[in-house]
């Protein structure tokens, strides 16, 4: 079941990183995308490019389920992360945009810290939590709400930075709770508070990135989205819910997380289509908003 979860992992960053492009797309088709205007974010959400990365993105989350019963929180999120990788080889291989030698290196590092991870991982920690998990998570979750909107109303590469981190949290919030569901079973989901938790932070996660994909860089963006979805729910994992390496491979674990993460990072500029304007008339005083 190991191997069947990794493959699970691995097959979530492909869907990710290719549903990635397909938004930006329709992002680009929908034109700008301010604030909490409802109108605005419809009329991305409708164009036919953004509702297959969403699909894409389903997909990919059942994917991650698959993934998240077998295996620790800091292996699944660092294979997320790898998306960036995907998408990156999709724009050199589709969109004929160059790897330098500095992305080609940073693309081995996402494969050999994925593989250090892979070797170095132990079994999951606890698939039920406390009350008070949930609670807590809930929490985090209408701050991240109230932060997000907050933030657009910004200006320039903070709006960009603080809702690309709002999202990638949400995402993070996202991966906590459905790693705490105890059974795919529907008759035993509805009962169980991570499975409204699910449900509210996928919401608030596709909102905020929304607005994070209207203006600003695409590096900006992507790399804050990439440290909130990864480093916090990682940490949270190990402890509060017990996800732990095997005996004596901690430092490869943590190796293996740290050049995953970082070569995703090194990679985030893949998540601007080649020829995409970088500042849009459109929203003035806000820069093009880096894409995932």
């Amino acid at each position: 079941m190991l191997i069947v979860s990794l493959c699970g992992a691995l097959a979530a960053a492909v869907c990710f990183g290719l549903s990635s492009v397909m938004q930006a797309v329709g992002m680009r088709k929908a034109g700008p995308v301010s604030e909490l205007e409802p109108k605005s974010l419809v009329r991305a959400w409708l164009t036919l490019p953004f509702l297959a990365g969403v699909g894409l993105d389903l997909l990919g989350f059942g994917f991650e389920l698959v993934a998240l019963r077998h295996l620790p929180l800091f292996l699944v999120q660092a294979a997320i992360a790898s998306a960036l990788a995907v998408t990156a080889i999709a724009a050199a291989v589709v969109m004929k945009e160059r790897l330098g030698r500095a992305e080609k290196c940073a693309v081995g590092a996402v494969c050999v810290g994925l593989a250090l991870l892979g070797v170095s991982a132990g079994p999951e920690g606890a698939n039920r939590a406390h009350t008070d998990f949930y609670a807590a998570l809930a929490a985090c979750l209408v701050g991240l709400a109230v932060l997000g909107a907050g933030a657009g109303r910004l200006r320039g590469r903070w709006r960009t930075t603080v809702l690309g981190l709002c999202a990638g949290l949400c995402f993070g919030v996202l991966a906590l709770a459905a790693r705490t569901l105890p059974e795919l079973d529907p008759a035993r989901m509805v009962r169980e508070p991570a499975t409204y938790l699910v449900a509210a932070s996928s919401l608030i996660a596709l909102v905020l990135w929304t607005m994070a994909l209207s203006g600003g860089s695409v590096t900006t963006a992507t790399a804050a989205m990439v440290i909130g979805e990864t480093v916090l729910p990682a940490a949270v994992g190990v402890v509060v819910l017990g996800d732990e390496a095997r005996p004596g491979w901690v430092p490869v674990a943590v190796g293996g997380f740290l050049l995953a993460v970082g070569g995703a990072l090194a990679l985030a500029r893949f998540g601007e289509l080649p020829g995409q304007p970088s500042t849009p008339a459109s929203v003035p005083g806000v820069r093009e908003a880096d894409t995932v």
